[in-house]
Protein backbone atom coordinates (compact mmCIF):
# COMPACT_ATOMS: atom_id res chain seq x y z
CA UNK A 1 0.00 0.00 0.00
CA UNK A 2 3.09 2.31 0.98
CA UNK A 3 4.85 1.86 -2.46
CA UNK A 4 1.25 1.93 -4.25
CA UNK A 5 0.86 5.90 -2.55
CA UNK A 6 4.66 6.28 -2.99
CA UNK A 7 4.38 6.13 -6.90
CA UNK A 8 1.18 7.88 -7.33
CA UNK A 9 3.04 10.60 -5.85
CA UNK A 10 5.39 10.65 -8.71
CA UNK A 11 2.52 11.38 -11.54
CA UNK A 12 -0.01 13.78 -11.58
CA UNK A 13 -2.22 16.46 -13.53
CA UNK A 14 1.29 17.38 -15.03
CA UNK A 15 1.88 14.41 -16.35
CA UNK A 16 -0.98 13.45 -18.23
CA UNK A 17 -0.57 17.47 -19.89
CA UNK A 18 2.63 16.69 -20.53
CA UNK A 19 1.59 13.34 -22.51
CA UNK A 20 -1.28 15.59 -23.99
CA UNK A 21 1.22 17.68 -25.61
CA UNK A 22 3.95 15.44 -26.85
CA UNK A 23 1.52 13.32 -28.38
CA UNK A 24 -0.86 16.14 -30.06
CA UNK A 25 2.63 17.66 -31.54
CA UNK A 26 3.56 14.74 -32.86
CA UNK A 27 0.51 13.56 -34.24
CA UNK A 28 0.04 16.62 -35.80
CA UNK A 29 3.40 16.54 -37.50
CA UNK A 30 2.60 12.84 -38.66
CA UNK A 31 -1.38 14.12 -39.99
CA UNK A 32 0.56 16.97 -42.21
CA UNK A 33 4.05 14.91 -43.63
CA UNK A 34 3.31 11.27 -43.16
CA UNK A 35 4.56 9.22 -39.85
CA UNK A 36 7.19 7.65 -42.32
CA UNK A 37 8.19 10.99 -43.75
CA UNK A 38 8.08 12.58 -40.49
CA UNK A 39 10.67 10.37 -38.32
CA UNK A 40 12.65 10.37 -41.75
CA UNK A 41 12.83 13.92 -41.48
CA UNK A 42 13.90 13.53 -37.96
CA UNK A 43 16.62 11.51 -38.68
CA UNK A 44 17.85 13.59 -40.90
CA UNK A 45 17.77 16.62 -40.24
CA UNK A 46 19.58 15.78 -37.34
CA UNK A 47 22.39 13.89 -38.83
CA UNK A 48 22.63 16.84 -41.42
CA UNK A 49 22.60 19.38 -38.56
CA UNK A 50 25.52 17.02 -36.92
CA UNK A 51 27.38 17.31 -40.09
CA UNK A 52 27.25 20.56 -41.31
CA UNK A 53 27.07 23.16 -38.18
CA UNK A 54 28.13 21.11 -35.30
CA UNK A 55 31.01 20.59 -36.26
CA UNK A 56 31.73 24.06 -37.56
CA UNK A 57 30.82 25.70 -34.35
CA UNK A 58 33.22 22.46 -32.76
CA UNK A 59 36.04 24.20 -34.67
CA UNK A 60 35.08 27.47 -33.74
CA UNK A 61 34.59 26.69 -29.81
CA UNK A 62 37.92 24.81 -29.86
CA UNK A 63 40.33 27.50 -31.49
CA UNK A 64 38.59 30.01 -29.98
CA UNK A 65 38.93 28.48 -26.36
CA UNK A 66 42.69 28.19 -27.02
CA UNK A 67 43.16 31.87 -27.80
CA UNK A 68 40.65 32.88 -25.44
CA UNK A 69 42.93 31.06 -22.78
CA UNK A 70 46.57 32.33 -24.58
CA UNK A 71 44.90 35.63 -23.88
CA UNK A 72 43.90 35.42 -20.17
CA UNK A 73 47.40 33.81 -19.60
CA UNK A 74 49.58 36.28 -21.01
CA UNK A 75 47.98 38.96 -19.04
CA UNK A 76 45.59 40.65 -22.16
CA UNK A 77 42.17 40.41 -20.10
CA UNK A 78 43.81 42.00 -17.23
CA UNK A 79 45.25 45.21 -19.60
CA UNK A 80 41.49 45.07 -20.43
CA UNK A 81 40.21 45.46 -17.53
CA UNK A 82 42.44 48.52 -16.63
CA UNK A 83 41.67 50.08 -19.84
CA UNK A 84 37.76 49.40 -19.26
CA UNK A 85 37.61 49.99 -15.32
CA UNK A 86 37.18 53.84 -15.13
CA UNK A 87 34.12 53.22 -17.71
CA UNK A 88 32.10 50.36 -15.66
CA UNK A 89 31.22 52.76 -12.55
CA UNK A 90 29.21 55.12 -14.38
CA UNK A 91 27.87 53.06 -17.56
CA UNK A 92 27.03 49.92 -15.65
CA UNK A 93 27.39 50.80 -12.47
CA UNK A 94 29.64 47.91 -11.55
CA UNK A 95 33.58 48.12 -9.82
CA UNK A 96 36.10 47.91 -12.68
CA UNK A 97 36.65 44.17 -11.83
CA UNK A 98 33.58 43.67 -13.35
CA UNK A 99 35.10 43.80 -17.11
CA UNK A 100 36.89 40.62 -16.17
CA UNK A 101 33.45 38.77 -16.48
CA UNK A 102 32.98 40.61 -19.46
CA UNK A 103 35.90 39.38 -21.31
CA UNK A 104 36.08 35.88 -20.10
CA UNK A 105 31.73 35.12 -20.69
CA UNK A 106 32.73 36.83 -24.54
CA UNK A 107 35.63 34.19 -24.54
CA UNK A 108 33.98 31.07 -23.45
CA UNK A 109 30.27 30.84 -21.81
CA UNK A 110 27.60 32.54 -19.46
CA UNK A 111 28.48 30.54 -16.72
CA UNK A 112 32.63 31.94 -16.68
CA UNK A 113 31.25 34.87 -14.96
CA UNK A 114 30.84 32.65 -11.99
CA UNK A 115 34.48 32.38 -12.13
CA UNK A 116 34.90 35.77 -11.10
CA UNK A 117 32.28 36.56 -8.66
CA UNK A 118 34.04 33.09 -6.73
CA UNK A 119 37.47 34.63 -6.85
CA UNK A 120 38.67 36.16 -3.34
CA UNK A 121 40.58 38.77 -5.04
CA UNK A 122 37.82 39.79 -6.73
CA UNK A 123 34.73 40.19 -4.64
CA UNK A 124 36.46 42.48 -2.24
CA UNK A 125 35.77 45.36 -4.85
CA UNK A 126 31.96 44.65 -5.31
CA UNK A 127 29.52 45.39 -2.82
CA UNK A 128 26.58 42.72 -1.51
CA UNK A 129 24.08 43.53 -3.97
CA UNK A 130 25.92 44.62 -7.30
CA UNK A 131 27.17 40.49 -6.89
CA UNK A 132 24.25 39.20 -8.35
CA UNK A 133 23.98 41.44 -11.70
CA UNK A 134 27.20 39.50 -12.89
CA UNK A 135 24.59 36.98 -13.65
CA UNK A 136 23.57 39.54 -16.56
CA UNK A 137 26.40 41.11 -17.23
CA UNK A 138 28.17 38.15 -17.82
CA UNK A 139 25.27 36.51 -19.42
CA UNK A 140 24.82 39.69 -22.28
CA UNK A 141 27.89 38.64 -23.89
CA UNK A 142 28.52 34.78 -23.40
CA UNK A 143 29.50 33.08 -26.01
CA UNK A 144 30.44 36.17 -28.11
CA UNK A 145 33.57 35.56 -29.67
CA UNK A 146 32.19 32.44 -30.94
CA UNK A 147 28.81 33.92 -32.33
CA UNK A 148 30.67 36.52 -34.08
CA UNK A 149 33.43 34.29 -35.87
CA UNK A 150 30.28 31.88 -36.61
CA UNK A 151 28.73 34.94 -38.20
CA UNK A 152 31.74 36.41 -39.93
CA UNK A 153 32.48 33.08 -41.16
CA UNK A 154 29.21 33.29 -43.27
CA UNK A 155 30.52 35.93 -45.98
CA UNK A 156 32.36 38.70 -46.48
CA UNK A 157 29.86 41.36 -46.54
CA UNK A 158 28.54 40.70 -42.67
CA UNK A 159 31.54 42.79 -41.42
CA UNK A 160 29.68 46.32 -40.89
CA UNK A 161 26.37 43.67 -39.21
CA UNK A 162 28.59 41.81 -37.14
CA UNK A 163 29.30 45.44 -35.32
CA UNK A 164 25.88 46.80 -35.51
CA UNK A 165 24.99 43.59 -33.65
CA UNK A 166 28.20 44.11 -30.96
CA UNK A 167 27.02 47.58 -30.39
CA UNK A 168 23.41 46.21 -29.82
CA UNK A 169 24.37 43.88 -27.12
CA UNK A 170 26.67 46.46 -25.33
CA UNK A 171 23.12 48.45 -25.34
CA UNK A 172 21.20 45.32 -23.98
CA UNK A 173 24.05 44.60 -21.49
CA UNK A 174 23.93 47.89 -19.87
CA UNK A 175 20.32 47.86 -19.70
CA UNK A 176 20.16 44.53 -18.32
CA UNK A 177 23.08 45.39 -15.41
CA UNK A 178 21.29 48.49 -14.68
CA UNK A 179 17.72 47.38 -14.58
CA UNK A 180 18.64 44.38 -12.31
CA UNK A 181 20.81 46.60 -9.84
CA UNK A 182 17.60 49.17 -9.89
CA UNK A 183 15.23 46.13 -8.94
CA UNK A 184 17.91 44.63 -6.60
CA UNK A 185 18.07 47.86 -4.70
CA UNK A 186 14.15 47.75 -4.53
CA UNK A 187 14.01 44.25 -2.86
CA UNK A 188 16.42 44.66 -0.71
CA UNK A 189 14.78 47.95 0.64
CA UNK A 190 11.48 46.21 0.49
CA UNK A 191 12.62 43.33 3.29
CA UNK A 192 14.30 45.72 5.47
CA UNK A 193 18.26 44.24 4.33
CA UNK A 194 19.46 47.27 2.13
CA UNK A 195 22.44 48.43 4.75
CA UNK A 196 23.22 45.34 5.20
CA UNK A 197 23.59 44.91 1.08
CA UNK A 198 25.12 48.07 0.58
CA UNK A 199 27.96 46.83 2.19
CA UNK A 200 31.82 45.59 0.53
CA UNK A 201 31.51 41.93 -0.21
CA UNK A 202 34.43 39.88 2.03
CA UNK A 203 37.74 38.80 0.51
CA UNK A 204 36.29 35.34 0.16
CA UNK A 205 32.51 34.06 0.11
CA UNK A 206 32.43 33.82 3.54
CA UNK A 207 34.46 36.34 6.22
CA UNK A 208 37.31 36.87 7.24
CA UNK A 209 39.23 34.26 4.63
CA UNK A 210 42.43 35.81 3.10
CA UNK A 211 43.39 36.48 0.04
CA UNK A 212 45.62 33.59 -1.88
CA UNK A 213 48.81 34.81 -3.31
CA UNK A 214 49.34 33.56 -6.69
CA UNK A 215 52.12 30.65 -7.67
CA UNK A 216 54.58 30.91 -9.34
CA UNK A 217 54.40 30.27 -13.41
CA UNK A 218 56.38 27.73 -15.35
CA UNK A 219 58.27 28.84 -18.42
CA UNK A 220 56.89 30.80 -21.39
CA UNK A 221 56.83 27.50 -23.84
CA UNK A 222 54.90 25.50 -21.20
CA UNK A 223 52.59 28.22 -20.94
CA UNK A 224 51.56 28.68 -24.51
CA UNK A 225 51.47 24.86 -24.87
CA UNK A 226 49.23 25.06 -21.57
CA UNK A 227 47.03 27.67 -22.82
CA UNK A 228 46.66 25.70 -26.15
CA UNK A 229 46.14 22.17 -24.58
CA UNK A 230 43.93 22.98 -22.04
CA UNK A 231 41.64 25.73 -23.74
CA UNK A 232 41.05 23.68 -26.89
CA UNK A 233 40.25 21.21 -24.78
CA UNK A 234 37.52 23.76 -22.57
CA UNK A 235 36.61 24.55 -25.98
CA UNK A 236 35.74 21.34 -27.04
CA UNK A 237 33.66 21.00 -23.38
CA UNK A 238 32.05 23.75 -24.50
CA UNK A 239 31.21 22.12 -27.96
CA UNK A 240 30.02 18.84 -26.64
CA UNK A 241 28.10 20.58 -23.62
CA UNK A 242 25.74 22.69 -26.32
CA UNK A 243 25.69 20.04 -28.85
CA UNK A 244 22.22 17.49 -27.49
CA UNK A 245 21.01 21.56 -27.50
CA UNK A 246 22.10 22.00 -31.25
CA UNK A 247 20.78 19.06 -32.59
CA UNK A 248 17.61 18.42 -30.68
CA UNK A 249 16.31 21.88 -30.88
CA UNK A 250 17.49 22.84 -34.70
CA UNK A 251 16.11 19.48 -35.66
CA UNK A 252 12.37 20.92 -34.15
CA UNK A 253 12.92 24.66 -34.97
CA UNK A 254 13.86 23.64 -38.55
CA UNK A 255 10.75 21.58 -39.09
CA UNK A 256 8.62 24.13 -37.74
CA UNK A 257 10.52 26.62 -39.88
CA UNK A 258 10.65 25.25 -43.72
CA UNK A 259 7.92 23.41 -45.57
CA UNK A 260 7.56 20.17 -48.02
CA UNK A 261 10.17 19.42 -50.55
CA UNK A 262 9.68 19.78 -54.35
CA UNK A 263 8.74 16.63 -55.99
CA UNK A 264 9.77 15.87 -59.57
CA UNK A 265 7.01 17.61 -61.28
CA UNK A 266 7.90 20.64 -59.31
CA UNK A 267 4.97 19.96 -56.96
CA UNK A 268 5.28 20.31 -52.62
CA UNK A 269 5.50 17.02 -51.41
CA UNK A 270 7.26 15.10 -48.03
CA UNK A 271 10.23 13.33 -48.96
CA UNK A 272 11.58 12.46 -45.72
CA UNK A 273 14.49 14.63 -46.68
CA UNK A 274 16.25 17.21 -43.99
CA UNK A 275 14.66 19.95 -43.45
CA UNK A 276 11.77 19.40 -44.83
CA UNK A 277 8.67 20.51 -42.30
CA UNK A 278 5.36 22.29 -41.69
CA UNK A 279 6.51 25.76 -41.78
CA UNK A 280 4.33 26.96 -38.93
CA UNK A 281 6.71 29.73 -37.29
CA UNK A 282 6.86 31.47 -40.49
CA UNK A 283 2.74 31.96 -40.38
CA UNK A 284 3.40 32.88 -36.52
CA UNK A 285 6.22 35.29 -37.58
CA UNK A 286 3.72 36.82 -40.49
CA UNK A 287 1.12 37.58 -37.73
CA UNK A 288 3.78 39.61 -36.02
CA UNK A 289 5.27 40.62 -39.10
CA UNK A 290 4.44 44.22 -38.49
CA UNK A 291 6.09 44.33 -34.81
CA UNK A 292 8.97 42.48 -35.88
CA UNK A 293 9.15 44.60 -39.25
CA UNK A 294 9.47 47.75 -36.97
CA UNK A 295 11.66 46.49 -34.39
CA UNK A 296 13.95 44.71 -35.97
CA UNK A 297 13.41 44.94 -39.92
CA UNK A 298 12.64 40.99 -40.38
CA UNK A 299 12.55 40.25 -43.88
CA UNK A 300 10.97 36.70 -43.31
CA UNK A 301 8.16 35.38 -41.06
CA UNK A 302 10.81 32.74 -40.07
CA UNK A 303 13.01 35.36 -38.16
CA UNK A 304 11.18 34.97 -35.76
CA UNK A 305 12.96 31.53 -35.00
CA UNK A 306 16.46 32.59 -34.04
CA UNK A 307 15.83 34.93 -31.46
CA UNK A 308 12.87 32.58 -30.36
CA UNK A 309 15.81 29.40 -29.90
CA UNK A 310 18.02 31.79 -28.21
CA UNK A 311 16.50 31.88 -25.22
CA UNK A 312 17.54 28.50 -24.94
CA UNK A 313 20.75 28.01 -26.67
CA UNK A 314 22.63 30.38 -28.97
CA UNK A 315 24.62 27.79 -30.23
CA UNK A 316 21.12 26.36 -31.66
CA UNK A 317 19.91 29.37 -32.60
CA UNK A 318 23.22 30.07 -34.74
CA UNK A 319 22.58 26.84 -36.88
CA UNK A 320 19.54 27.49 -38.22
CA UNK A 321 20.88 30.70 -39.46
CA UNK A 322 22.99 29.15 -42.70
CA UNK A 323 20.33 27.93 -43.84
CA UNK A 324 17.79 30.84 -43.52
CA UNK A 325 20.80 32.52 -45.46
CA UNK A 326 21.58 29.98 -48.28
CA UNK A 327 17.28 30.12 -48.99
CA UNK A 328 17.82 34.43 -49.15
CA UNK A 329 15.10 34.67 -45.62
CA UNK A 330 18.09 36.41 -43.92
CA UNK A 331 20.39 39.25 -45.15
CA UNK A 332 22.92 41.53 -43.56
CA UNK A 333 20.46 43.07 -41.15
CA UNK A 334 19.13 39.93 -39.66
CA UNK A 335 22.82 39.05 -39.14
CA UNK A 336 23.28 42.19 -37.02
CA UNK A 337 19.85 41.52 -34.88
CA UNK A 338 20.78 38.04 -34.94
CA UNK A 339 24.41 38.71 -33.18
CA UNK A 340 22.92 41.21 -30.52
CA UNK A 341 19.88 39.41 -29.67
CA UNK A 342 22.35 35.93 -29.61
CA UNK A 343 24.60 37.61 -27.61
CA UNK A 344 22.28 38.89 -25.36
CA UNK A 345 20.33 36.43 -24.19
CA UNK A 346 22.81 33.48 -24.96
CA UNK A 347 20.84 30.89 -24.07
CA UNK A 348 19.82 32.78 -20.55
CA UNK A 349 16.71 30.84 -19.56
CA UNK A 350 18.87 27.45 -19.25
CA UNK A 351 21.76 29.43 -17.26
CA UNK A 352 19.77 32.07 -15.71
CA UNK A 353 18.35 29.87 -12.48
CA UNK A 354 21.49 27.61 -12.29
CA UNK A 355 23.66 30.83 -12.28
CA UNK A 356 21.85 32.44 -10.03
CA UNK A 357 21.57 29.67 -7.35
CA UNK A 358 25.67 29.46 -7.30
CA UNK A 359 25.59 33.13 -6.48
CA UNK A 360 23.33 32.40 -3.83
CA UNK A 361 20.51 34.72 -4.58
CA UNK A 362 17.59 32.28 -5.36
CA UNK A 363 15.30 35.04 -4.73
CA UNK A 364 16.18 36.95 -7.21
CA UNK A 365 16.06 35.09 -10.45
CA UNK A 366 12.68 36.42 -11.56
CA UNK A 367 14.33 39.88 -11.36
CA UNK A 368 17.21 38.98 -13.09
CA UNK A 369 14.83 37.01 -15.83
CA UNK A 370 12.96 39.99 -16.17
CA UNK A 371 15.40 42.14 -16.77
CA UNK A 372 17.49 40.16 -19.35
CA UNK A 373 14.17 39.69 -21.71
CA UNK A 374 13.77 43.37 -21.96
CA UNK A 375 17.14 43.95 -22.61
CA UNK A 376 17.56 41.15 -25.30
CA UNK A 377 14.42 42.94 -27.22
CA UNK A 378 16.12 46.59 -26.71
CA UNK A 379 19.36 44.91 -28.10
CA UNK A 380 17.66 43.49 -31.58
CA UNK A 381 16.24 46.73 -31.73
CA UNK A 382 19.30 49.00 -31.00
CA UNK A 383 21.64 46.50 -34.10
CA UNK A 384 18.52 47.14 -36.71
CA UNK A 385 18.50 50.76 -36.41
CA UNK A 386 22.44 50.85 -36.18
CA UNK A 387 22.92 49.08 -38.84
CA UNK A 388 20.16 50.92 -41.24
CA UNK A 389 22.94 54.13 -40.29
CA UNK A 390 26.36 52.31 -40.91
CA UNK A 391 25.07 49.38 -42.87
Amino acid sequence: MKETKKNAKEFGVGTFIFLAVFIGFFCYLGSVMGASNMLKTILNTGYQVLLETVFYICAVCVIMGAVGSLLTEFGVISLVQYLLSPLMKPVYGMPGASAVGIMTTFLSDNPAVLALAGDKRARKYFKKYQTPALCNLGTAFGMGMIVCSFMLGLGQGFVSAVGAGLIGAVAGSILSTRLMLFLTKRYYKKIGRWDEMNQMEECGQEGGEQCEEEKAKPGVFSRVMNCILEGGKLGWETCFAITPGVVVICTVVMMLTFGPGEGANGASVFTGAAYEGIALLPKFGNLIAPVTKVLFGFVDGSNIAVPITSLGAVGAAIGLIPEMVNNGLAGANEIAVFTAMGMCWSGYLSTHISMMEALGRRELISRALISHTIAGLFAGVVAHYVFLLIG
